[in-house]
């Protein structure tokens, strides 16, 4: 059976929203495994055992996030050659941008040489004071709506084989 994998990386609960929304976008679309895995958690077994990859974190200092970071390099030679051509999308957690935390997941996942099935989807939550970057997130339902149909979609391709 095939297995759609989704590692996330939060530290104000934004990006974990995003990721359980997206994870239940897969679980409706299709009958695939859907395994969510926290990014200290997730190994290179894992990334193998995946068919496709959802990556959900959150951008910090206008980069992937430290955690998420460690995770990808973890990974990165243990799964070098082995997961080409897979497919992959990204879900990030802006407080105000987030195009260089997706321009280095791209780098990484063309390293790999992963297949990007959609351009990231980059959630702003406008946290621009220190008061609002250190809150807990709420993300609203349209974002949530576009996690679960990134979830959905990347799914249904893949239980399609279309990626």
């Amino acid at each position: 059976m095939k297995e759609l994998l989704i590692v996330w990386h939060s530290m104000t609960g934004g990006s974990e929203a995003l990721a359980k929304a997206a994870a239940t976008g897969a679980e409706q679309e299709s009958k695939l495994k859907v395994k969510r895995l926290f990014a200290e958690q997730a190994t290179p077994s894992d990334m193998l055992g995946g068919s496709g990859y959802l990556f959900v974190f959150p951008e910090n200092l206008a980069a992937i996030s430290g955690v998420m970071k460690a995770f990808f390099d973890r990974c990165y030679y243990p799964c070098l050659g082995k997961i080409e051509g897979r497919p992959y999308a990204v879900v990030i957690c802006a407080g105000s941008d987030g195009s260089n935390a997706a321009r280095q997941v791209e780098r990484i996942a063309t390293g790999w040489r992963l297949r990007k099935i959609a351009e990231p989807s980059i959630i702003c939550t406008h946290a621009q004071t220190e008061a609002a970057i250190l809150a807990p997130k709420i993300i609203d339902e349209e974002a949530l709506a576009q996690a679960r149909q990134t979830g959905a979609h990347l799914a249904a391709g893949m239980e399609l084989g279309i990626f």
